[in-house]
């Protein structure tokens, strides 16, 4: 079964419409939810942003043009809005993902004392 849908499926608007497009997952251990832009000139995946429990974060390159809402972990949805579509790139295919998200609170590091050389 699907675990991630994303809605809607297709859209078509014009330059300065308002966009909404809305992502929900069903797994309980997933709490964070990714948003990814593939435009026609670039096949190359691009961050947009995601929503971290109830925290959203947008891509610098993103910032004005995105933003992104929701509750990945409750209500396991989240939302891309386009507050006005404005550049030719707006064009182009939306992902959303779910993840884990696991983030390490201390840097792994090892350090080792080297003793006087035996002469």
């Amino acid at each position: 079964t699907d675990k991630v849908h994303q809605t809607p499926t297709a859209i078509l608007k014009g330059p300065e419409d308002k966009v909404q497009l809305t992502c929900r997952h069903t797994d309980p251990n997933y709490y964070m939810i990714l948003w990814y832009q593939q435009s026609a000139q670039n096949t190359a995946l691009k961050l947009i942003g995601y929503v971290r429990n109830t925290s959203p974060t947008v891509e610098d390159s993103f910032k004005g043009r995105f933003n992104v809402s929701g509750d990945a972990a409750a209500n396991k949805m989240a939302y891309l809005h386009f507050p006005k579509l404005t550049e030719a790139e707006d064009s182009a295919v939306y992902f959303c993902a779910a993840s884990k998200h696991s983030v390490s609170l201390y840097p792994l590091s090892s350090t080792k004392t080297l003793s006087d050389p035996l002469i």
